[in-house]
């Protein structure tokens, strides 16, 4: 694995960042608008986002590029800023983490399905090909492959992203099948972590999809079927209604909770998805790192 991977892996656990959609549709983002169209639209709320969690204390944040590829910019008009959007969202993120923090650049799936012939694996590849030459150009830290449901995008996704030099990190949802256990294609974690190592991946792991409580026992199966440290980054916990609103109920302390145990069960770099906020981040910091009262230096 690069040398950055391997340098942050030997003082586990790396606490990463939170959701980023959270806190932009706080700052204004509506339902069905493009979050990455704001990398250039709305530059100073995406980097109170970053800011916000390097404030909190993750050693690593993400880029606001989640849906930057061609393929799901498209139907916002913007195909022709694939290249503006991702050197904007590194850029952003770069000033808001100052020196110590790393920048891993977030790569979505594109939203299409392959299996259905919706895309073409070729399309695949030149728009994470075109995606990942533009985050890497832009001074990105390492890639991060997230969100993915489906393998075998994610591994076309992978194989684009190794082309520029970078630490490549990817990771599935898991959220099907009787015990909430598969991807959504029915890959178990074992097949993923096999198939991701052969294919190179630095790190392996798994967001979104369920709470950290849920998390614990697939990271322990990553662990044991790879030899790659292992991301994960839950929800917190699963949304419900309430008065109307879907709201994810789970308490920053709740979901610091169990941090401990998801140490232990082999993940190295720890973080939050859907639903947390600056908040989980410093409770996890203050749940794994107790004897500091402030950040230890990555």
């Amino acid at each position: 694995m690069p040398d950055l991977i391997r340098t942050l892996a030997q003082a586990p656990p790396i606490i990463t960042d939170g959701a980023w959609g959270t806190l932009l549709q706080q700052q204004g983002l509506h339902a069905g608008e493009c979050p990455d169209g704001w990398n250039l639209s709305h530059p100073e709320a995406v980097r109170q986002v970053a800011a916000a969690y390097a404030e909190a204390g993750s050693m690593v944040i993400l880029t606001n590029t989640f849906r930057a590829n061609r393929i799901s910019l498209e139907p916002h008009g913007f195909a022709g800023l694939v290249h503006e959007i991702n050197r904007a969202g590194v850029e952003i993120s770069r000033r808001a983490a100052g020196p110590k923090t790393k920048v891993f650049a977030s790569i979505g799936p594109t939203g299409k399905m392959l299996m259905a012939g919706d895309v073409t694996e070729e399309d695949l590849r030149e728009a994470f090909s075109e995606q990942a030459s533009a985050l890497a150009g832009a001074g990105a830290d390492a890639l991060l492959l997230e969100t993915f449901g489906d393998l075998d995008e994610a591994v076309i996704a992978l194989e684009a992203a190794k082309k520029n030099g970078l630490p490549v990190v990817v990771s599935m949802v898991f959220d099907s099948g009787k015990h909430r256990d598969r991807t959504m294609m029915g890959k178990t974690p074992e097949d993923v972590a096999h198939r991701l190592t052969a294919a190179g991946a630095d790190a392996i792991g798994a967001n979104c999809g369920l709470g950290i409580e849920g998390y614990i026992p697939i990271c322990a199966r990553l662990k044991g079927a790879t030899d790659r440290p292992i991301w994960i980054k839950p929800n917190a916990g699963l949304p419900e209604w309430q008065n109307g609103t879907l709201i994810y109920a789970t308490t920053p302390e709740e979901f610091a909770g169990f941090a401990p145990e998801l140490y232990a069960s082999g993940a190295t770099f720890i973080g939050g998805c859907c639903g947390t906020r600056p908040d989980f981040i410093r409770a996890l910091h203050a749940c794994l790192f107790p004897a500091h009262a402030t950040r230890p230096e990555a």
